[in-house]
This record gives C-alpha cells, sequence and structure tokens, in this order.
C-alpha cells in the first residue's frame, strides 16, 4: 500500500516494512536477529527454522525491491553474540553494492567492532529530510522532521460482531511521528490506542489493510 507522508512517497510492505522511493531505502525495525536462539538456551521450545525465515524474508525483500540502502531502526541483534550474527554477516557480504545501516537500539549490544567488521554502518539517530530516524519514537517533536521510529512492536485489535478478536501487527501513523511494526518472529505485540485522525495499517494473511486515518 501506497502512503504518502510530507510529501514523500511510503510502500507499506506486508512483509513488515517499508520502501522509501526516493532514496531507494528499504526500512526495517525490531528484527532482532538471535532472540529465537536465546530462547532456545533458556528451554523454551521455539523452531530453530524461524532464523531462517527471518532472514529469508530479508532476500526476498531485496530482491523485490532492489534498494541500495537497508535501514534498520534498532534491536538488529536481540542479546550476546552467536552464530547467527555469522549468518547475517554472510548475508550482508552477498550484497555488497548495498549500505546496510542501523540505527542503535537497545538490544543492540555487540561491540563497535562486530559491527564494522560485517560492514554496517552505525548511527544513533539518522536524518534524510523529511524524516528522522530512531529507535525509540521521540518524546517531543522536531522541528522540520517526521519521526519514524521502531521499539514499540505496535498492534491493533479487531472486533468481530460475535465478541471475538484478534490483535494484529501494524504500521502507525501519527501527525509527527510512525512506527513500524517489528520484523522479527516470536518479538509479541502492543496494543496502541490511535487517537483521532492517526493512521493505522494492520498486516493481514499478507495483506496491508488501512483500518483509520491517512491516506
Amino acid at each position: 500500500m501506497q502512503i504518502n507522508i510530507r510529501g514523500e512517497e511510503l510502500e507499506l510492505l506486508a512483509n513488515k516494512a517499508i520502501y522509501w522511493e526516493r532514496e531507494r531505502a528499504l526500512l526495517i525495525a525490531d528484527l532482532h536477529l538471535g532472540k529465537i536462539n536465546h530462547f532456545r538456551k533458556s528451554g523454551i521450545p521455539v523452531p530453530s527454522k524461524a532464523n531462517e525465515k527471518n532472514l529469508e524474508l530479508i532476500v526476498e525483500l531485496i530482491d523485490s525491491t532492489k534498494p541500495e540502502r537497508v535501514i534498520f531502526l534498532g534491536d538488529l541483534f536481540h542479546s550476546h553474540y552467536n552464530q547467527e550474527w555469522e549468518v547475517f554477516g554472510e548475508l550482508v557480504k552477498h550484497f555488497q553494492s548495498i549500505s546496510f545501516e542501523l540505527v542503535l537500539g537497545n538490544h543492540d549490544i555487540l561491540s563497535e567492532g562486530q559491527y564494522s567488521r560485517k560492514g554496517i554502518t552505525l548511527h544513533t539517530e539518522l536524518k534524510l529530510h523529511p524524516f528522522i530516524f530512531t529507535h525509540h519514537p521521540l518524546e517531543e517533536e522536531v522541528q522540520d522532521f517526521y519521526n519514524l521510529a521502531g521499539h514499540i512492536h505496535p498492534g491493533a485489535t479487531l472486533y468481530g460482531k460475535a465478541r471475538q478478536s484478534i490483535t494484529l501487527p501494524c504500521f502507525y501513523f501519527g501527525k509527527h511521528q510512525g512506527i513500524l511494526p517489528a520484523f522479527g518472529m516470536f518479538t509479541g505485540l502492543a496494543r496502541i490506542k490511535p487517537k483521532e485522525g492517526d493512521g493505522v495499517y494492520l498486516i493481514a494473511e499478507n495483506t496491508v489493510l488501512k483500518v483509520n486515518g491517512k491516506s
């Protein structure tokens, strides 16, 4: 689905990412790579193939959008170093013509050397007018910039006539700020409470559905 924010065309993708045509940039938040291994070490029976699925989806997105930049809005890697980091490094190495960039999040605790070794550029925040990219949503508006962030793992609830309900991941756009859904599997959802006029775009059955707000 195409939306317009501050005069820029953004494509909301059903794989929980955004493609920004003018900058040829693929935006991904909260991959939490390695989280599945973290669960398994704690004895939680999470299927290991979910790791592969996360990376397969990134490859599919790169192949379909052909970006010049892939910008992760924080929490790229979930915890301390494990072998999954090396697997991700092979993906980066394969797409050498693409700039891989990370806006640091609270889970990004690897040493700077690890990111440098994989050819990943680090930012504390990134301004590409008219957007300012952060991991945590900014508490205050930045003049002349629209904030795009992650961290929240937003979800919205749909209600049926027979009192049934389902909460699904979503893109959320307010007046001054937008929040991307968490890309990674097993990341959970935080239910949002949109204000009147906010834009909410649910992800269901490989489709992006507008349920409220902006166009």
